[in-house]
């Protein structure tokens, strides 16, 4: 893995210093920490820094063909970059290194920016081409990779992370409020806006091209849904672990020492029992709790030792929170996901012993295995019955008089489901995905940013990808849905900074884009059966996953914040909360939600931790 940063002014004849490049690059040597490139040419500027895993002594970038009329400087790894050389390079090109970075500038130089649909695997790629005087950045189908901007109309300047941009200069740190509220829908700010007014992300599978006439954003790939195939279950069976164990074995290339996550579920678990069919011993890590329902490693301790697995493992404590500083520092914005803290600790962990991690990710996405999809489901089907205006009239008024049942066993809770009977079915998703609903939210943001937001809902985040989904298919929309938001914004973040955290690179064999097009294909009745969501996928694993893994209960990579937060987190907690005050948050709400929590009268830790992250990000912001 790498980071990658540069900058561009097609209309000027000003010069990019290289020591502003190279403060750039300062800021990404995390991600980089085995070598440091750059390239100048006039009004552009390349950099990058390396963290070597193929052709160790020969992949320097920034990198050139022949005549040095195109430059690269990419981040990520091409899978197929071998079979791509024989397709389209076996003749008329000379190549330098045996890196997959020098096929992209030749293939760039074949088809031009055609070539992004042909690479198969994660990347974050800047391209100069000297002679049209463009340059182009192109991110992966999911967004594995991380790539940002920022165009005022003259100058571009751009950043495997947004801290890379602010050497650059000339940049407002003023916050976007819409992104503001969506954080507090989403815990995570989604593509492509920032937390900043100025700075934006590269959407996945877009590229864009910016030259004298300005900037041009593209998509070079969809997901289609809409084109179900009928097989017998146990054609799809075959199919699906045929494309399955070939994504894993195409991310085993290595120069350098590889293992992989395990948490005892179906996804990791499977991913490591398939890279146990090409080279064995596997080493495995994983991360506990000390708070026994939250814990998990004793099943992957288990499954590793199945397999003589060279298994290592660490409990996290409470304390492991005094992380969250520098986890804010990291990933440049708002971000609560609290699964961020173990994710870090097994990449540190992971780091002591291997430098690539393979993870399970994206296996809930591809075959429908989150609870929600269930859930949203039945609540269709009892929305079908009857029109939304009728809805509206009849269980709104309900959802309100009904009790609170906060601490009660989910079915029960009458008054949750009353709400999401009377709303339309994206409204049903949008409550069921958000950790603060709108009438919450409008408790939880101050006066003046609600009054600024001028009726901005951030259910239109969720609507744009929901109108483009292309299938009638409620569980596919969904599906759709979380591909373009939650998979990339929240998961993807996550790990790609807790992992570049700790100068690992983690590959994810679910999200290859081939099997995600085979998955897209299935029917939803066969991922979603029974009650039982990843049917067909559990079905394929039968000959490769024991019973006693692929009937286990859903778990989650969940962190025991309520009890945290009652406990060792309190002190720490309460004082970045209420120790410096601003006008984004209402802080008598929160003081509120404190109160009821601390009391064990309501369970706010989700709301906490959020309302925690930003102000930890605040903090953290402030020093780079």
């Amino acid at each position: 893995m790498c980071g990658i940063c540069g900058i561009f002014e097609p209309r000027s004849e000003a010069v990019v210093q290289r020591s502003t490049l190279k403060a750039m690059a300062d800021t990404l040597r995390h991600r980089g920490p085995d070598d440091e490139g750059f390239y100048g040419c006039g009004p552009v500027g390349l950099a990058h820094r390396r963290l070597s895993i193929i052709d160790l002594k020969g992949g320097h970038q920034p990198l050139s063909n022949e005549d040095d009329t195109v430059w690269i400087a990419f981040n990520g790894e091409i899978y197929n970059f071998e079979e791509l050389n024989r397709r389209y390079l076996s003749t008329g090109h000379s190549f330098k290194t045996r890196s997959d970075t020098e096929t992209i500038i030749h293939l760039y130089e074949e088809l031009g920016e055609a070539c992004f649909a042909e690479l198969r695997g994660m990347f974050a790629i800047a391209l100069w081409d000297g002679r049209r005087k463009r340059l182009l950045l192109a991110r992966d189908r999911v967004g594995k990779k991380p790539l940002y901007y920022s165009w005022d109309g003259r100058r571009l300047i751009f950043g495997s992370e947004i801290k890379a941009l602010w050497p650059a200069g000339g940049l407002s740190r003023e916050i976007d409020l819409e992104a503001l509220s969506d954080y507090f829908s989403y815990r995570y700010v989604a593509a492509p806006k920032t937390i900043y007014r100025q700075v934006r992300k590269l959407k996945p599978a877009h590229y864009l091209i910016v030259d004298a006439q300005g900037l041009r954003e593209a998509p070079y790939w969809e997901l289609h849904f809409d084109e179900a195939v009928d097989h017998s279950e146990s054609e799809w069976c075959e199919r699906l672990l045929e494309e399955y164990r070939t994504s894993v074995s195409l991310r085993l290339v290595s120069d350098v020492p590889l293992g992989a996550f395990l948490s005892g579920g179906v996804d990791s678990s499977s991913v490591v029992a398939l890279m146990n069919e090409f080279q064995s011993p596997v080493t495995t890590c994983s991360i506990g709790f000390t708070v026994q329902s939250y814990n998990e490693a004793a099943q992957a301790k288990e499954f590793a030792t199945s397999l003589r697995a060279d298994h290592h493992e660490q409990m996290i404590t409470p304390q492991a929170v005094d992380v969250v500083s520098k986890l804010a520092w990291h990933y440049d914005e708002p971000f609560a996901d609290s699964s961020a803290v173990p994710t870090y600790y097994v990449s540190k962990l992971a780091r002591q012993h291997v430098t690539v991690a393979l993870s399970g990710d994206g296996g809930d996405e591809n075959f429908a295995g989150y609870g929600r999809y269930q859930r949203d489901l039945r609540e269709n089907q009892l929305r079908s019955l009857l029109p939304l205006p009728v809805r509206r009239a009849v269980f709104g008024p309900l959802g309100r008089w009904y009790p609170n049942g906060y601490q009660a066993p989910r079915i029960f809770r009458a008054k949750s489901t009353l709400k999401s009977l009377a709303r339309s079915p994206l409204e049903g998703y949008f409550h069921t995905v958000s950790s603060c609903p709108p009438d919450l939210k409008c408790r939880l943001l101050g006066a003046e940013v609600v009054r600024s937001l001028n009726g901005y809902d951030s259910i239109e985040v969720l609507r744009y990808h929901n109108d483009r989904a292309g299938t009638t298919d409620p569980v596919s929309r969904l599906q759709y849905i979380d591909i373009k938001t939650y998979l990339p914004d929240d998961i993807l973040a996550k790990v790609d900074r807790a992992s570049m955290a700790n100068s690992l690179e983690v590959r994810c064999p679910l999200l290859d884009h081939r099997l995600m097009e085979l998955a897209a294909t299935m029917p939803s009745h066969i991922k979603l059966r029974g009650g039982c969501g990843k049917y067909i996928f559990k079905q394929a694993l039968k000959p490769v996953l024991p019973g006693t893994i692929l009937n286990r209960r859903k778990s989650g990579f969940a962190v025991p914040l309520d009890k945290w937060f009652q406990n060792q987190l309190k002190d720490y907690s309460y004082g970045m909360l209420f120790g410096r005050r601003d006008d984004y948050v209402d802080y008598g709400f929160v003081q509120e939600c404190w109160r009821e929590h601390d009391q064990g009268l309501r369970d706010w830790s989700s709301l906490l931790w959020t309302v925690l992250m930003f102000k930890v990000w605040q903090e953290a912001c402030k020093a780079t």
